[in-house]
């Protein structure tokens, strides 16, 4: 594997926004630990009825196809060979990691009985029938995947860093109280040593990894459609299917590249990175030809099924469902255009259509869909929102923090090597030297005042 495409993100770790995001995910840890002491009541509106809320509508369902990013653009650039997008695969494991880990985290939060979660762990309690337990197993073996795939970013980085940061970190200790400064930094050097023998190996060994990471979210996304099958006349017609898993899996994969191209450019953007137009824009043209796929099953599947009355009943179930198919094909209709798929303002526009539209069709499956029957309702508490959101901060924090400790971004190009769309980023300064590649040759030096104390 080629680790010179990728380099660390200079800058401080401490800014305003880490210790907003951190302020969220306390207040989310907060009423996570009142629900563990004091159940589920009373921090949630689900019931026997409803007994999924936002924590498996959003943090599972939706939340594992947002975090599909690794998940397609290792279908892009392993499967269909186009190494050209390989810059952009290991943040987009990055935020796969996250999504996929906080979505198990979820899952045990959710748990009824939390405290026998270990009988996951026990042969003789597992039921292989069960649909909801090859989710769980899949998931949980994918987040190790993931942390394995995303494990030679850190080794590069060890075995690059001058332990600027632990320095200045074991400086200021060192005015509060006593440290031997000398034998933590002779342990950093083994753990150097460790790295440079582990890295090489691991590379060799990848592929395998690789193959595990392309198959698993396949059997699991469709899975997540599988679940509702179950529910018979508990789900409205307008999306109980046997269509339902294949429709989740090919949903999955597009809201893979929309949350790609939405990250990378809200990345750009943060950092004052210049923008991976051209990676960028082909990624979005394989966008439209996959929603077409799924428009045409999801149509051809309502003109058996009957169900076109129903869909433009224009009740809430009606709404719900145009809603989702608009949102789809106005974002696909935005990508066919070169332009639109050039512009970073409107790449971001049609891929956050996309994003709600098929976020709104699992949203559409899991909850507005779903009937129990008369007596059963269900409006997330303002606990649920925060515990959520909780969540979601601890995402984007882990992301914050560890691009700028690891070799994750694509490296930014050279003027000289800049490619064909001519596309500059608007109102923004021309790069500066800080915003070069700082990130070393694995037998090179980092410079010291190319980096900055925390």
């Amino acid at each position: 594997m080629r680790h010179d495409e990728f380099q660390k993100q200079e800058g401080r770790l401490f800014t305003p926004s880490f210790f907003i995001l951190l302020s969220l995910v306390l207040i989310g840890g907060f009423l996570i630990a009142v629900r563990c002491v004091k159940g589920l009541g009373a921090v949630s509106n689900m019931s026997d009825g409803y007994p999924w809320g936002i924590w498996i509508t959003y943090d599972v369902a939706i939340g594992t196809a947002m975090a599909c990013g690794g998940y397609a653009m290792a279908l892009l650039v392993y499967i269909r060979n186009r190494m050209r997008y390989h810059p952009l695969i290991r943040s987009c494991i990055l935020t796969s990691m996250f999504g996929y880990g906080l979505a198990g985290f979820s899952v045990m939060v959710d748990l009824g009985r939390p405290w026998n979660f270990y009988n996951f762990f026990v042969p003789s309690q597992w039921q292989v029938n069960s649909v909801m337990f090859e989710v769980a197993l899949c998931i949980m073996s994918y987040t190790t995947v993931l942390m394995i795939e995303f494990l030679p970013a850190i080794l590069v980085s060890l075995e690059t860093s001058d332990w600027r940061r632990l320095r200045a970190t074991l400086n200021w200790i060192q005015l509060r109280m006593p440290v031997d400064q000398d034998k933590i930094l002779g342990r950093a050097e083994q753990l150097r040593a460790a790295a440079t023998w582990l890295r090489p190996r691991l590379d060799q060994a990848l592929i395998f990894f690789i193959i595990l990471g392309v198959t698993l979210p396949t059997m699991h996304q469709s899975s997540l459609g599988s679940m509702l099958l179950v529910a018979g006349t508990k789900l409205h017609p307008l999306w109980h299917t046997g269509c339902l898993p294949l429709l989740f899996l090919i949903n999955c994969i597009y809201i893979g590249y929309a949350i790609a191209i939405i990250q990378l450019l809200l990345t750009a953007y943060a950092f004052k990175r210049p923008y991976d137009l051209d990676e960028l824009s082909g990624v979005a043209r394989i966008i439209p030809w996959l929603t077409a796929v799924w428009l045409t099953v999801a149509i051809a599947d309502l003109t058996y099924r009957q169900q076109w009355e129903a869909a433009f009943r224009l009740d809430l179930y009606s709404g719900c469902f145009l809603a989702e198919f608009a949102l789809i094909i106005a974002g696909s209709l935005l990508l066919l255009r070169r332009e639109h798929r050039h512009s970073p303002r409107w790449l971001y526009v049609s891929a956050a259509l996309i994003v709600l539209g098929g976020g709104l069709y699992r949203v559409n499956v899991y909850m507005i869909g779903f009937d129990p029957g008369q007596g059963w309702k269900y409006f997330p508490s303002l606990s649920e929102i925060l515990v959520t959101v909780g969540i979601v901060a601890l995402e984007i924090l882990g992301y914050q923090v560890l691009v700028k400790l690891c070799p994750v971004l694509p490296r930014i190009k050279l003027p000289g090597r800049t490619s064909g769309s001519g596309q500059t980023r608007p109102r923004l300064r021309p790069a500066t030297p800080s915003l070069q590649p700082t990130y070393p040759a694995l037998n090179g030096s980092v410079s010291r005042s190319s980096l900055e104390t925390v």
